[in-house]
């Protein structure tokens, strides 16, 4: 065996053949049991990609605010940020698009890949207003390949144990972040101070 993989073949003699139940799982279509899963997950990483490159972005609301259309179709809104614009971007040009949905406490995590269009229909944005404050746009996402991924990876991390949880004060701040990307140009302390409040009044 090389010391570098390079081949599938490679890659399958190392790994051997997948289980019956990873290749059981797969659906083509939401079923309900997945259905119940997305109703109840309150965050979702959207993985995209375009001429620059891959993005991956975190989105996050009450549960199921990822709503069902259909069986094969996803709605997701695209709530207030920073207008760097990268996952929007990339499906303009790209439609590819994967989601990963997590649930607090739950081991278990869901997957999707699809493709994607991003509406601006007037009636559907006025369907996620919040706070009298609609979405610019909605992710209209067509179900190719839905599954659930194994838990081991929560189980491992820890990720929903409150004892392995770190506070923020033991992590550089977002202020202190841009002030030293920035050689110091930027107000990083000011920035930290307001950030609070600015966040609570722009989440919708």
């Amino acid at each position: 065996m090389p010391a570098t993989i390079s081949s599938i073949a490679e890659l399958e003699a190392l790994y051997g053949q997948p289980g019956e139940a990873s290749l059981l799982k797969e659906a083509d279509r939401i079923v309900p049991d997945y259905r119940a899963f997305i109703e109840a997950a309150p965050f979702v990483a959207l993985a995209t990609r375009g001429p620059e490159g891959l993005d991956c972005s975190p989105r996050g609301d009450g549960p199921g605010f990822v709503r069902i259309k259909d069986d094969r179709t996803l709605l997701l809104p695209d709530r207030r940020g920073n207008n760097r614009l990268d996952s929007l971007r990339n499906i303009v040009r790209d439609p590819q698009v994967a989601l990963l949905f997590l649930i607090p406490g739950i081991g278990e995590t869901i997957r999707v890949n699809g493709r994607a269009t991003i509406s601006v229909d007037p009636a559907l944005l006025e369907s996620f207003t919040v706070d009298d404050k609609a979405p610019k746009s909605v992710i209209e996402i067509t179900v190719e390949t839905i599954y659930f991924q194994c838990a081991r990876a929560i189980l491992r991390s820890e990720l929903w144990n409150p004892e392995r949880h770190v506070t923020r004060s033991a992590l550089p701040s977002a202020g202190r972040i841009l002030a030293s990307l920035s050689a110091d140009r930027f107000d990083g302390e000011a920035y930290d101070k307001a950030l609070p409040e600015r966040q609570k009044t722009t989440l919708y």
